[in-house]
């Protein structure tokens, strides 16, 4: 069973459609005891940085989520929960992540003509094999709706690669732990097959 973690942010709905359609089982819970006993981990979330820590830490959620990236078992951070994953956020001011993995989350920086936040859909480059990306080939469009971005200390961290305004971090894959910066749920044929590579590993 995979367990989605229910903090009050995330878009919850669409990402347990998403496996439903996939034919796996999962529950949207905030339950520390559910959370602990299942087979996977995903940390979702919109909005904020900050908000979106804050929020985990008031719902006693925080070292559950730790506690599960620790465990061993598969865990997946998606959009801002990929973000969380991370030591610190610069986003409205400077805010701690869960340390899951050394880097900071920046905001894209200005550049003539391109409008942030990047809305929309975009390509993925892989600089290393990573069974999250399992199947997919270099150019695999996916949706991106963010106005900061991930920058590990470590590069080999990095699972995929997307240019918008520079060349930045747009998934993570280390160990136990990995993170996508898009939607895969909002992704078409691309996005399934990443969430479909998860929940079989």
């Amino acid at each position: 069973m995979i367990a989605l973690i229910d903090y009050g942010v995330g878009n919850l709905r669409s990402v347990e459609k998403a496996f439903e359609s996939l034919g796996h089982a999962i529950k949207v819970t905030s339950d520390p005891a559910e959370i602990a006993a299942a087979d996977k981990v995903i940390l979702p979330g919109v909005g904020a940085f900050g908000a979106a820590e804050k929020t985990l830490r008031a719902r006693g959620l925080e070292q559950v989520a730790l506690d599960a990236a620790h465990s061993g078992k598969p865990f997946l951070g998606i959009c801002v929960g990929m973000q969380l994953l991370f030591d610190t956020s610069e986003e409205m001011g400077e805010h701690p992540g869960l340390g899951l993995i050394p880097g900071r989350v920046q905001r894209f920086p200005d550049s003539p003509g391109i409008k942030i936040p990047q809305i929309g859909w975009n390509a993925l480059s892989f600089p290393k094999a990573s069974p999250l990306m399992a199947g997919l080939e270099p150019g695999a469009m996916v949706y991106f709706v963010h106005s900061f971005y991930c920058a590990p200390e470590d590069p080999s961290v990095v699972a995929a690669q997307t240019e918008f305004t520079l060349t930045y971090c747009s998934a993570v894959s280390v160990g136990n732990i990995f993170g996508v910066q898009f939607h895969p749920e909002k992704s078409g044929k691309v996005g399934l097959q990443i969430l479909d590579n998860f929940a079989r590993l």
